[in-house]
């Protein structure tokens, strides 16, 4: 660093007690006025740029936070019936067609297996309610209504099909028949 530039250094660290005295005569209170106010502003305007920054970067954060939990909510939605396809084929299986076909059979389920482990890897659970269980809108839709002996109204009646959530968003309601017997 040269001497001239150590100068400007030090003219530039040193602290002002009188802003009058270091001005000279000519300043008058206009001018203080003057710069206070400016640098009042420009104190505010550091302060919102340092609140707009820290704003944004919370917002980004969050956005990368959604897109890493809920980014695959299109691809898990689309493998939803997959799932449907070989839930109906396991469950349709005689004891005939078990002992006929037993690789067959063995190699569905385990397809089945494989793809319950890849939703629950990405975070995507089954929302299986039973019968009996009180019907919650929020996690089921009611696909019909019907008087039930030995029932109360809203109570799960039949299940046709699971539901599924991504942590904690909904993919797709359990599709359920709901009681209406009056209470």
């Amino acid at each position: 660093m040269t001497d001239s530039n150590k100068d400007l250094d030090a003219e530039f660290d040193m602290e002002v007690d009188d802003p009058i005295e270091f001005l000279g005569e000519e300043a008058n209170e206009e001018e203080l006025e003057k710069l206070r106010a400016e640098r009042d502003e420009m104190r505010d305007r550091f302060m919102r740029a340092m609140a707009d920054a820290e704003n944004s970067r919370k917002r980004s954060e969050r956005d990368r936070r959604e897109a890493e939990n809920y980014g695959g909510s299109k691809l898990g939605r689309d493998m939803l019936p997959v799932y449907d396809n070989l839930k109906r084929a396991i469950d349709t299986i005689t004891d005939d067609q078990r002992e006929a076909q037993k690789a067959l059979i063995d190699g569905i389920e385990l397809t089945m297996r494989e793809l319950l482990n890849v939703f629950k890897k990405h975070g995507i659970d089954a929302v299986a309610p039973e019968v009996g269980d009180k019907f919650d809108p929020n996690i089921h839709e009611a696909m019909f209504e019907a008087p039930v002996p030995g029932t109360k109204a809203g109570d799960i009646i039949q299940i046709m099909n699971v539901g599924f959530m991504i942590h904690d968003r909904l993919l797709r309601p359990a599709q359920v028949g709901v009681s209406s017997t009056p209470a």
